[in-house]
Order: C-alpha cells, then structure tokens, then sequence
C-alpha cells in the first residue's frame, strides 16, 4: 500500500440492505459504473456480503457493501441474514432496495427500525421504476430509481453523499499533539513479525500525519533508539513505539520526552482511548479462571511468538499471576455474547471504521465488560501505563491526580 492510498477504515462505509431480488446488486453495479456483484434472476444469488474499496463521485474514497437478501431462509439462509446485519455495524450510510413492484412491506420497516435504532442515516431505494405504470411521489427518505435504465441513479449518489456528513472537527492521528519543526521520533521493531519490504498501515499512516504537521521524524529500530537520542541535536517532542518494545523503549527515552504507542494513538483516534484506559486498569482486577477475550480487526499468519496469541497471555498472567483463559476473535467476528469474559483487549483496530469500533465499545460497556487495546494494556503490565497516556493530560484525573 502507498502512502497516497486510503486506508479502508478511513472510507466512507455504504451498505445496501433490502430482500432477495429486490434489485440490490443490480443497484451497486449501476450507482459504482462497475460489474461489482454477481447478478441473477436467482434468488439468493448474493451469500456473502461483498466489499469493494473505491471511488464514489461526488464523495470520493468509500467502500460499497453488497449484502445478502433480509429474507433468506433455512439454515444457510439464516446464517447470510447473521451476516448481513453484522454489516449495520460498521455502516455509515444504509441504502435500502426496495423491489417497486412489491412496495414497501415489514421486512423493510423492520430495517428502517435498525437504522433508527443504530442513528445510521438511510435512503430507501425503489428500484425496478421502469417496470412501473406511472412513478408516484416518493415520500421522506425515499428516491425511485431503476438499475436498468439508470433512472435516477445520479440522483441517488448525489443523496448518498449528502449523508456522509464527514467531521471536520475530528481528531487527527498525531499531527495535533506537535508544533511545525518539531522532532518525532518513531521506533519500528523489524523482525520475523513484521510484513517483507514494508510498514505496516499504523506506521505509514503515522509518518504521513507527522509530515503534514510540518514537522520532523525519524524512524529507527529499538536497539538504535539511544544511539539516536546522542546524535540528535534537538530533543524529541515525542517518541512513538511498536508496543512490542514498550518497555525498552521506556527505559531508553529520557524522562522529560513524551511517550506512547501507535496502538494507543488510534484508541484516541477512534474516540475510545479513556474507557481504554480504565480498562488497562481493571487488569489488576482479574481472578482466577477468568476469561480474556483478545480481538484482532485484521488477520494475519500467526507467528510463532505473536503478540495477540503469545505474548499479551503471557504477559497478562505473569502480571496478575492468575490462572487466566484466553479467547480470540480476528476480523470483522466479534461476538454479541459477551458475557463470559471479564476483559476484552482489542488492536488499534487501525483496519477498522469509526462505526465499527464505537459499536464494539457499546457492546462492551452494555455488557460491563471492561476494553482496553494492547498497548495500553502492555504498558500497564510494564508498569508505565501512566507515562504513555501523558501527551494527553486530561487523562490525569483517571489516575487519581
């Protein structure tokens, strides 16, 4: 991946719901300009929900979602509607494929609850207009298209845009916490783990913020880290760790320089970084016998000493020195039963959107179940939890000062 490319968690997420045949892939294949999805006089040609990173004039970088028919039946049927409405979750703007010829019915309003419920913005779609007697007026919320004849498909992008309302006002990743001309220092382990001939999305995204700030950064390996503080002629503002290497890097940065992880700079990105906090904390609250739920939002190939199935277990039970088990989830899986595990540590959840992250961190606090993310929870394990959240000084009151 290139720095000029968009991270699929950065884009804007569209999904299409509605029944079988209802036209949904027919509509995606119209509204992108592309033969997307599959299209059949099938029903249930659709099994699986399809993601196609791309972009949507006049909103730019989005990703489509083609899901499965809400009506699908029997056994396999009932796990492609599972499916489908796992894909609410992580949706930002709905777009509702109603067939014309059936009209509007309960499935459909039973949707239009979900998106209420879940605060998405929708528009409902009326497809097949060409094969009605006369188009009638569409009511709030709704626009008659056809995926045949392209009626009104401009119209219905031009609606799905004004929906992703982007925030001006969000958070950046780094770029708000250094000055222009300002020194970043970020340590990079290159091991057996890390991907050949690249960094990895936190990093690239990272280095491209710190550039945009106007200021400066230089990136080493974390037995080079106190051979660079020597030559440096100006001290860092900052310096950013693989949380892998927390507790060496710690030692080796002076104390009057901030700390922190990229794991923990995306919770604050995705708005989740002091519920994380309190969850590192309640790691001293595990029993024995207790479960921990570990959740990765990618998949990779497990290596032999990886982070997520190794060495955050290893970590945790030496810490709390209590017989703990271990659950783990990769991906978009997350499970809606939370109920028995006393912990969840997530990833940065840097492949993940905003929608889908908020959604996890609900479900957990619904369910009392504390979140932390591994560099919060790694550097509470090694003792320096506090120092790594210090560039963010509101956080203070949550270690009791």
């Amino acid at each position: 991946m290139s720095l000029n490319e968009t991270p699929t968690s950065n884009r804007v997420h569209i999904g299409f719901f509605g029944k079988r045949n209802a036209g949904k892939s027919s509509l995606v294949n119209a509204v992108t300009g592309q033969d997307l999805a599959v299209v059949s006089d099938v029903m249930g040609t659709t099994t699986d929900p399809v993601y196609k990173a791309m972009e949507l004039l006049p909103l730019g970088p989005v990703v489509i979602i083609d899901t499965p028919g809400l009506d699908d039946a029997g056994y396999l049927g009932e796990k492609r509607v599972k499916k489908a409405r796992q894909v609410l979750n992580k949706t930002d703007v709905a777009v509702l494929v109603v067939d014309g010829e059936s009209g509007m019915g309960d499935r459909e309003r039973e949707l239009i609850s979900l998106f209420r419920a879940k605060g998405i913005p929708y528009v409902s779609a009326i497809n097949k207009a060409d094969l009605l007697q006369g188009v009638p007026e569409p009511g709030p919320r709704e626009i008659y298209v056809s995926a045949v004849t392209n009626h009104n498909v401009k119209e219905l992008k031009e609606t799905i845009a004004a929906l992703a309302v982007t925030e001006e006002t969000k958070l950046r990743l780094v770029g708000d916490l250094v000055n222009p001309s300002d020194m970043v220092v970020l340590v990079i382990p290159i091991d057996k783990a890390a991907p050949k001939g690249r960094l990895i999305l936190p990093q690239q995204q990272t280095i491209r913020d710190i550039l945009e700030a106007d200021a400066a950064c230089v990136v080493v390996k974390e037995f080079e880290l106190r051979d660079v503080f020597g030559s440096l002629n100006k001290k860092p503002k900052l310096v950013i760790t693989d949380s892998q290497v927390f507790a060496k890097v710690s030692a080796d940065t002076p104390r009057d320089v901030f700390l922190t992880s990229f794991s923990i700079l995306f919770a604050r990105l995705k708005g989740i970084l002091e519920p994380s906090v309190e969850g590192a904390l309640a790691i001293d609250d595990l029993k024995d016998g207790d479960s921990v739920l570990i959740s990765e939002g990618c998949t990779h190939h497990r290596q032999c000493d990886d982070i997520g199935t190794v060495k955050i277990p290893r970590w945790l039970r030496n810490h709390t020195g209590k017989k703990l088990e271990f659950a783990w989830t990769s991906g978009g899986d997350f499970p809606e039963d939370l109920s028995p595990h006393a912990l969840v540590v997530h990833c940065g959840a840097c492949m993940l959107n905003d929608r889908e992250v908020r959604h996890r961190l609900r479900s957990c606090r619904e369910q009392g179940i504390p979140v932390t993310n591994f560099g919060l929870a790694i550097a509470h394990v090694q003792g320096i939890l506090k120092r790594s959240v210090e560039v963010f000084p509101h956080l203070a009151d949550l270690f009791g000062e």
